[in-house]
C-alpha cells in the first residue's frame, strides 16, 4: 500500500482577485533559513541596528529597487539576513492588465517571480524558499503599522520567528 504524501497548504487567500489594486505585505524567504544576505550590525551613529548586507544582499537590494515601475511600487523593504519583508502597491495600470500578461499569474506574483528569478541568475543558484507570504493590506491603520513593523525589523532580529 502507498502511503498519502501530505498535501501543502496553500498560501493565498481562496477567491481574492490579487491583480486588484491594492497593498500587500510580502515576505520572501531563503530555503531552510541561512542567513545569505547580510548579518545585522550596530555600528551607526545613533547605535540603531541595521543590516550589513553581502553582495548577495546588495544584488537583492539592487533587484527591488527595479522592481518599482509600469504600475508597482515597492514601497517598504528590508532585507534581513534570511528573508525580505515589503509592502508592494500595484496600481490601477498595472492591475487593468489583470492576469494575462504572465501566463495567467497575477502582477504581484510577477513581481514576486521576477524578483527571484533575477537573484538566482545572479547568485548562479536558487536560495528561496518555495513560494512567499502575502497579507493584504485592508486599511491606512494596518499600512502603518506593517510600514513601521519593517523599518524596526533589524532591532528586532533576536526575537524574530526567522531568526537562526
Amino acid at each position: 500500500m502507498q502511503k498519502e504524501l501530505p498535501r501543502r497548504k496553500g498560501l493565498r487567500l481562496q477567491g481574492y482577485d490579487y491583480s486588484k489594486t491594492g497593498c500587500y505585505f510580502v515576505t520572501l524567504c531563503v530555503k531552510d533559513g541561512h542567513a545569505l544576505f547580510g548579518k545585522i550590525a550596530e555600528t551607526t551613529a545613533l547605535r540603531r541596528p541595521y543590516v550589513d548586507l553581502t553582495p548577495l544582499g546588495i544584488c537583492v537590494n539592487e533587484t527591488i529597487q527595479k522592481a518599482s515601475k509600469d504600475g508597482v511600487m515597492i514601497d517598504k523593504y528590508v532585507i534581513m539576513p534570511n528573508h525580505i519583508h515589503m509592502i508592494v502597491a500595484l496600481h490601477p495600470e498595472v492591475s487593468n492588465r489583470g492576469q494575462a500578461g504572465d501566463r495567467g499569474r497575477s502582477p504581484l506574483h510577477h513581481v514576486v517571480r521576477n524578483i527571484k528569478s533575477y537573484v538566482t541568475k545572479w547568485a548562479g543558484f536558487s536560495m528561496w524558499q518555495r513560494s512567499f507570504h502575502d497579507h493584504i493590506i485592508r486599511d491606512k491603520d494596518e499600512y502603518r503599522m506593517i510600514r513601521q513593523y519593517i523599518g524596526d525589523n533589524p532591532a528586532r532580529w533576536f526575537e524574530d520567528k526567522y531568526f537562526r
